[in-house]
């Protein structure tokens, strides 16, 4: 799954509002294991970054804010279905603003987003600490 997941680009990412209402957005990502003792997960980290978007004030951040349970989904869709996957990280999340914890994960994201790197993001990062690594791969993959 780890493998996976570090091959892969884009994830959905589960948040609850306020109301208790679902809101799940797609989400750029990279794994963090700069803390992780050995065999523990990573930490996955995502930034807000310099896309258009109405409101700097996103609702996945006010969602982590208040109620911090989170779920990413990353998943690979093929016409050939024996080449079908999912990954689902059910964890806590938080929002880093700056400092050491934020530096570090913009050079994370800038090193797997060529695309960063031409417009370096400075926004706030969220980071996801996995609890539990659910998945599910076609018999023949």
């Amino acid at each position: 799954m780890l493998a996976r997941i570090t091959a892969a680009s884009l994830g959905r990412l589960a948040t609850v509002r306020v109301d208790g209402a679902p809101h799940v957005v797609p989400l750029c990502f990279a794994l963090d294991s700069h803390d992780e003792p050995a065999g523990d997960a990573p930490t996955i980290v995502s930034i807000v970054d310099a896309k258009p978007r109405r409101s700097p004030q996103l609702q996945r951040l006010h969602n982590v804010r208040t109620h911090p349970r989170v779920s990413l989904l990353v998943d690979h869709y093929d016409d050939d279905w024996t080449q079908l996957w999912w990954v689902r990280i059910d964890g806590t999340a938080d929002v880093c603003e700056r400092g050491a914890d934020h530096a570090r994960a913009v050079d994370l994201l800038t090193a797997k987003y060529p695309q960063y790197g031409i417009d370096p993001p400075t926004g706030p990062v969220l980071r996801i600490v996995p609890e539990r690594w659910t998945g599910w791969t076609s018999w023949t993959s």
